[in-house]
């Protein structure tokens, strides 16, 4: 849009004094004309606050076991969870604008007591098992590779069952419902409404058998599923790159397989407001550049490599975090052993409001 109002080098004083005066009265007013700020409310490309940025499990988790030491668990404070904050986004305690990401911390034998939110949760392992979390009443077993569900307004408590610590990453949705305003939050029950730790849970035993629906269940938007186990999601990793050296199509590109976490009962995303998925790349097999609207937070679960987001270059190993801001060029590079990675993003949110862009670019 071009502004109809004359260039300051062309104007009078006496026209000064007059846009002076008019600007001023929008001020008293609290109005700001477009034309002073459309570059930044419809720039060409996002340009977003957040930036690229790493954050190194070798760093994380002793400041983790050292809140374990000095922080206790417990009304009040609720959960020993220490957010990621951006420095990008000064003030908060975001990964990214709509992202929130946190190392948790159990010590043993602790509990964390129940509560609920509007906010959706997912609970990422990547090392260590003997933690259960109960979600409304349904005793969930958390072990190494697993991804653990909690979608918005269910009643959810941790405990640990051993006599060792546990850490894990959570995602929530929590800077998204923020900015909306949508959020509400209650306490649950002091005591654990139960201890027992079943290896497999009620929600597995009627929702994980592939193809098969159970028909006399509800099926909510969220995924009724609220355990994705390890050897599942390493068996289909594992079987599309047998199909690609066969000759047969599934990887999103050569040598990069990839599997979404998703509702049973829909086949949409496991949870509303954000995308869960495991990358596993071949030694020697980089991928393309890619920018895509919208932002995502990646860990890093086993193998190595060299992460470039934007002008930033970070060589990643086992644990590490680290976030993609929108429309940053992301690009990763395996190491010798290869790289299994997950992600977890805002992209339900962007495609049900027709947001949803993505564009791929060959490398040099």
């Amino acid at each position: 849009m071009t502004s109809t109002v004359p260039q300051d080098n062309a104007i009078s004083a006496q026209e000064q004094e007059q846009l002076d005066e008019l600007y001023a009265a929008f001020a008293a007013a609290h109005m700001t004309p477009l034309w002073t700020q459309i570059g930044g409310l419809m720039p060409t490309s996002p340009r977003p606050d957040s930036v690229p940025f790493l954050w190194r499990w070798s760093t994380l988790l002793p400041l983790a076991e050292r809140a374990g030491e000095l922080v206790p668990v417990g009304r009040g404070g609720e959960r020993r969870a220490i957010a990621l904050a951006n420095p990008g986004l000064p003030g908060t305690a975001y990964a990214t604008p709509t992202l929130w990401a946190a190392i948790q911390y159990l010590g043993p034998r602790e509990q964390a007591p129940a509560h609920r939110h509007t906010q959706t949760a997912f609970r990422f392992v990547v090392e260590g098992e003997g933690v259960w979390t109960n979600v409304e009443g349904d005793p969930v077993a958390m072990r190494r590779g697993d991804l653990l569900l909690t979608p918005g307004m269910h009643f959810h408590e941790h405990h640990n069952t051993t006599d060792r610590p546990m850490a894990w990453i959570d995602g929530l949705d929590i800077p998204l419902v923020r900015t909306i305003d949508a959020g509400f939050f209650e306490f649950g029950p002091e005591v654990l409404s139960t201890t027992e730790t079943p290896p497999v849970s009620r929600n597995e035993r009627l929702w994980a058998h592939p193809g098969l629906t159970p028909v006399g269940a509800p099926a909510p938007r969220s995924s009724p599923l609220m355990a994705y186990r390890w050897e599942h999601t390493d068996a289909a990793l594992t079987a599309q790159l047998e199909l690609e050296d066969e000759g047969f199509p599934g990887v999103v590109e050569p040598g990069h397989a990839v599997v979404r976490f998703t509702n049973p009962a829909t086949a949409g995303d496991c949870l509303s407001t954000m995308r869960c998925e495991m990358h596993r790349l071949r030694a020697g097999t980089p991928t393309a550049l890619t920018r895509t609207a919208g932002s995502s937070v990646w860990q890093v679960f086993s193998g190595s490599g060299v992460v470039s987001v934007g002008d930033e270059r970070y060589e990643v190993g086992t644990g590490d975090l680290f976030c993609v801001p929108s429309w940053a060029g992301l690009a990763l590079d395996p190491g010798p052993d290869g790289l299994d990675a997950f992600v977890f993003s805002d992209a339900p949110v962007l495609e049900a409001l027709g947001l949803a862009r993505t564009a791929r670019e060959d490398r040099p």
